[in-house]
């Protein structure tokens, strides 16, 4: 893997200084500071620190993406596809606790600025691969019966809520210790009778 680019490093100095300052304390200056970028470059990658949130969340959740679909391309039956949904979540968010904190809190931020469309638009996509990866298990009968639009929060809601409250530090259970839990609950919850 070769050296992060200057983008990258102005994203994960952002992700520094959102976990430690917040959100709205930190200032473009802090980024720049961190990041050791020029306040030219900075501005030449995002143009203002609206469009670094809105970037570092959607390279967030692109990331998680990425994990699942080489996964998809490991994993050929129902209850594989189900299981790997909540393992590459638990594993992406084990993997980058801060950067899930940071998805958690910030989505209607990202929903609501100029990039809102783009972040829709992604995440159109990515259920569509979901969907499309999901439908010749769904035609067979292999899960049970339920409207579309709730069978994602099924197999996710129960670690999704979990995770909330791990990152919050409401939990006693750390969500690694959770992991095969969550995973088997999702099939159970989703299998055909």
């Amino acid at each position: 893997m070769g050296r992060p680019s200057r983008k990258d490093d102005i994203l994960q100095a952002a992700l520094a200084c959102f976990s430690e300052q917040g959100v709205d304390a930190t200032t473009i200056e802090m980024i720049r500071d961190r990041s050791g970028a020029s306040i030219g470059s900075l501005y030449h990658h995002f143009g203002n620190k609206e469009r670094i949130i809105a970037a570092l969340y959607l390279e967030g959740v692109s990331g998680y993406a990425r994990l699942l679909e080489a996964g998809f391309a490991k994993v050929d039956s129902a209850e594989g596809c189900i299981k790997l949904l909540v393992a590459c979540y638990v594993d992406w968010v084990l993997e980058n606790p801060d950067w899930a904190r940071f998805i958690l809190h910030s989505r209607g931020r990202v929903e609501a600025s100029e990039l809102g469309e783009q972040l829709r638009e992604t995440n159109r996509l990515h259920h569509g691969r979901i969907e499309e990866i999901l439908r010749p298990y769904r035609e067979r009968g292999a899960y049970r019966e339920m409207p579309r639009d709730c069978f994602v929060s099924v197999v996710i809601g129960p670690v999704q809520d979990f995770t909330r409250n791990w990152l919050a530090g409401r939990t006693r259970t750390s969500l690694a210790d959770c992991r095969e839990l969550f995973i088997q609950v999702a099939w159970d919850a989703v299998r055909a009778p």
